[in-house]
This record gives C-alpha cells, structure tokens and sequence, in this order.
C-alpha cells in the first residue's frame, strides 16, 4: 500500500495557512496537527503574548525542544497528515511543503480583525504591522542560530503561495491541485520549488515600449479562458523582498488583463543567487527595475508597485502626479 504524502504548512500569520490547512485536512481525509495552536496555548499558560513566548523560546531551548521533539516524532510515524508549523519542513523529508505569503499590510489587516485572544491581540493596524514582523524575525533568527536554517530562503519548500488577493477556496484548490500532481509537476520534477504568486506584486524588467504581443487580444482571450492552471509558468528572480520576471512578460500582462489572483512561476534565483551570467538575483533586480518600468507598467495596467528604495533614490524616480517617460 502507498503511504499518502503528508502536507506541511508554513507561513507567518496573516497568510492564511490555518484556514487553508483545516479546509484541505477535511477534504482530503488527513489528521491535521497545528504548532500554532500549542505555543499560543503554552503563551496563554505562562500569562504571555505569541511574541513575548518567542523571545522567551530565545535564552530557553525547552520551549523548542518539546515542540521539536513532538514533530520529529509525528514525522517518524509515516502518517500522512496535514502539518501547521513553521518549522515541520525542516523535520519532514516525504511531503509537499508550503509556504504560504502575504503582502505585510495585508497580514495585519487579517490578524487584527480575526483576533484569536490575549496571545494576538493588538489595537492598531500600524501596532500589527511592526509586531508580526518583529516576531517573524525573532523565529527567523531563532532558526538560523539553534537549526542552522533560514525559514526565509525559498528553496526550503516545494511550493510558496501568495495568498495577498486569492479567496481560500482558490488557494485550497491550487494546493490541492499541487498535491495530486495536476499541477507544477514538471517545475517540481526539476528541483525548483512552484511559485503561485499575485501578477500584482511580481516587477517587470523591461521598458514595456520593448516589448511585443503585450495586446495580443487573441492572446490574452485565450489566456484568461483556460485559466491561470493552464498558462506555461514564468520565469522569476526574489531578492528577498522583491519578486521580479526573468521571462514570460507577456504572460504576466495576460495574466493582470485577466485579472488572475495567481499565476504559476518557477523560481530562477533568490537573493545572491546568479540570474544571468554572475549577476544575483539582488543587482539584477537593481539593474533592471528603474522607477520609469515600474511606472509604464503600472500606467498600463492598472496596478500599483510600491517603489523599491533603490528606485526612490533613482534620478529617474518620477513623483507623484508626474507622468512617467513612456506616458
């Protein structure tokens, strides 16, 4: 009989990984075990806030420990089940491996308006903003120091998943397509991880002037019938913070003209990983991603970039109210 491959799930919170995990637990007929749940249970315990227990978790490695010991355990059992934890990746071998994303913003809107008790609670969207990100670094530098891991580094997971503007059910069908080898079976096969990102929050590097087929009717038509599952994955570098085309513009334009809240990538490079020839990921996108191609780009489709700060600092950084040198 074939073991089931176990689902692990990984996110900061705000991404949504625990109402997608409980929904696919169910619909695919696997336990599901939450670490989330246990640390705000041990936080509430010791009169604590998620954040104050991690810094805790810092200078006492039994908080980890227990935890640790609990997942390696369950990993070693060969049940497939469905994992919520930010750390299960790293103890799991045989499962598809998500990380789940969310514009920063976004994840505080979330969190503040779904609050889960005493452990999350914060009284501005600005306070959830800065505390989620200084809890995510703390776990982040947690990891690196005690596991010799980065959490952050894409190549950690199978699949990462941008859940900015998709609704869970698009999410959870995406995933679940993932799972059962319907979709990104080729990019998995290669080694690089899947990557379902907004078409919003991917940058262009070329001047859209360049560019040929962007308004290919026909093109985009066929595009936004056989739906985003369908379109051939794009080429795409991280710098970290940044995602940016490698190649498949005119996918991506057919994609935000389709209004798609996801569209398939493969992952070139990240961060100081070369893009072409010796350049990383970091200087490419530096390079190539000038405020005037962020502008055109937006102008034309309707969508909005926040600007790098390489880009802000740029003698071609256009203010606001101006228009951009392709308009």
């Amino acid at each position: 009989m074939t073991v089931r491959q176990s689902i692990v799930f990984n996110g900061d919170l705000g991404s949504g990984k625990s109402t997608v995990s409980v929904e696919i637990a169910k619909r695919l007929g696997m336990r599901r075990v939450s670490v989330g749940d246990l640390y705000r249970q041990m936080a509430q315990e010791r009169q604590m806030t998620a954040l104050q227990l991690n810094l805790h978790a810092e200078l006492d490695q039994a908080v980890d420990g227990y935890v640790d010991q609990l997942q390696r355990d369950i990993a070693a059992s060969g049940e497939a089940l469905v994992m919520d934890s930010r750390l299960a990746w790293h103890f799991f071998t045989d499962a598809l491996k998500v990380h789940m994303i969310t514009e920063p913003g976004e994840a505080a809107r979330r969190v503040l308006l779904g609050r889960s008790g005493p452990a999350e609670s914060y009284t501005s969207l600005e306070e959830a903003k800065a505390k989620l990100r200084e809890r995510s670094e703390s776990e982040r530098g947690r990891f690196i120091l005690r596991y010799g891991v980065d959490k952050a580094r894409l190549r950690n997971y199978d699949l990462i998943c941008d859940t900015t503007r998709a609704t869970p059910e698009q999410v959870i069908e995406h995933v679940i397509d993932v799972h059962q080898g319907r979709l990104g079976a080729e990019v998995l096969r290669a080694g690089a991880p899947l990557l379902l990102l907004d078409p919003r929050r991917i940058y262009p590097t070329e001047d859209i002037a360049a560019l040929r087929g962007l308004w290919d009717s026909e093109f985009v038509g066929e595009v936004a019938e056989a739906g985003d599952e369908a379109l051939e994955p794009l080429r795409i570098g991280y710098t970290g913070e940044y995602f940016f085309v490698v190649d498949g513009h005119r996918r991506l334009s057919a994609a935000l003209q389709s209004d798609f809240p996801l569209v398939p990538a493969q992952l070139v490079a990240e961060v100081d990983e070369p893009v072409v020839g010796g350049t990383s990921a970091v200087d490419y996108f530096t390079s190539q991603v000038r405020s005037s191609v962020i502008h055109d780009w937006e102008a034309a489709h309707g969508s909005t970039l926040p600007l790098p700060a390489h880009a802000l600092l740029a003698g071609d950084a256009v203010l606001a109210g101006e228009p951009g040198t392709g308009a």
